[in-house]
């Protein structure tokens, strides 16, 4: 009797050790939801089978219109043709392989050992045992892969980390201005850029741009003009002196890719002066207190695309109670969660028309962007940067003081 209680009561702690299916499918579903399967088909697929057919795709192109029976063979040849070449050559072989054993394991093959005669004889049926083999080296392809995908990740995160040291950290700090900021990049990396840069006595440097690209390749060009307008500010910060430097240095890379979109203000923060360039930058808006909308800038092309660039200084005068909007393309050119329609510049406007502070007109356009991108992955970096001078708090004339009483 005693060993039969010891028995029952050791089952609840083996029931407790053992496996739970359900808790195990809960881990490993979580996160997972409709939209994102969705996504996968619409969008993520349509871009892998771009980018892996890309190269062979004019050959392929050129076969289908010859033979329109051909279409279906073409096209798997340009998914198997891309994929290869994007692998080292010794992966390459275990891909081709595994590929090879799982076309071999659609036949119907036999294999027979010894025979007859001797009286033993065994066939093995060849199908299992390629589909199997195929699996594995896919398996194995996958995992080899995807431990380069993990380093490569961690270097993304401390690049990420190091970009976002270059990005402000909190708004600066001026009598009579305030500021509001943010910024989000489409993928680990982004190519955005803004600043708010001491030049001098009562001057504040206020600088946005977009490099081109994404990824690595924009955050190295965003890294690039970062630490050559910090020596621009620090020599000569007059808006045409520092874009001009940034834009030599940017020609000197060589690659003709290697462009930036860039608007540059040099603000007076005692008497309101602003003069600016805008370099292939969407132009800034200005909300005057009375309700007007103007932009800032005139038409050029971006820094680093063309040696003969022409560049047009501009200047005005931010008065109490104006609002100044800076921000890149990807706010106006953000698409809905359906990928149909973008946020827009109308729209914008609209939202800036209702005025406020610089945080409230911030967060406006801010969080209604969010809404309207939903919850889908961004195509571009998207950044915003609101300043506002205060309004000027008019003293009251003092109360006139109250008549004294009649004397008695």
């Amino acid at each position: 009797m005693g060993q039969r209680r010891s028995t029952r009561a050791s089952s609840p702690g083996r029931s407790a050790k053992s496996p739970d299916p359900r808790g195990f499918f809960r881990r490993y579903t979580e996160g997972l939801r409709r939209r994102d399967l969705e996504r996968l088909w619409s969008k993520d697929a349509p871009r892998a089978f771009d980018i892996l057919t890309r190269e062979h795709r004019a050959e392929a192109m050129g076969q289908e219109k010859r033979d329109p029976g051909k279409r279906w063979f073409g096209r798997a040849r340009l998914i198997f043709l891309g994929l290869s070449y994007r692998l080292s050559p010794a992966r390459r072989a275990v891909f081709a392989f595994s590929v090879l054993c799982a076309l071999l394991g659609l036949l119907n093959l036999n294999w027979v050992v010894g025979t007859a005669t001797h009286g033993m004889r065994i066939s093995v049926q060849a199908s299992p045992f390629l589909f199997t083999l195929a699996f594995g080296s896919l398996l194995f392809l996958f995992a080899v892969e995807m431990v380069d995908r993990v380093l490569v990740r961690d270097e993304l995160q401390v690049a990420h980390e190091l970009q976002g040291d270059l990005m402000p950290k909190a708004a600066p700090s001026v009598p009579g201005w305030s500021f509001a900021h943010a910024w989000r990049t489409a993928n680990g990396l982004g190519g955005d850029y803004y600043a708010f840069l001491p030049a001098g006595e009562h001057r504040l440097a206020v600088i946005i741009g977009d490099a081109s690209g994404h990824g690595m390749a924009a955050a190295l060009l965003m890294a690039i003009a970062n630490a050559t307008l910090q020596t621009a500010v620090e020599t000569d910060p007059t808006p045409i002196r520092a874009v001009e430097l940034l834009h030599r240095i940017l020609l000197r890379t060589g690659d003709r890719r290697a462009f930036m979109a860039l608007f540059y203000g040099l603000l007076d923060t005692e008497s309101g002066e602003f003069e600016y360039i805008c370099a292939g930058q969407p132009f800034p808006l200005l909300r005057r207190r009375g309700g007007e909308i103007e932009e800032l800038g005139s038409g050029a092309l971006p820094l680093g695309m063309s040696p003969t660039l022409k560049l047009t200084p501009g200047r005005t005068v931010i008065n109490p109670g104006d609002l100044l909007v800076l921000y890149t393309d990807g706010l106006p050119e953000g698409l809905d969660a359906d990928g149909a329609e973008a946020f827009g510049f109308e729209h914008l406007n609209t939202l800036l028309l209702a005025g406020g502070s610089a945080e409230t007109a911030h967060s406006r356009i801010w969080l209604d962007f969010r809404r309207h991108a939903g919850e889908a992955g961004l195509e571009d970096d998207v950044t915003m940067v609101v300043l506002e001078r205060q309004p000027v708090n008019v003293p009251q004339p003092p109360l006139p003081e109250p008549p004294s009483p009649p004397a008695t």
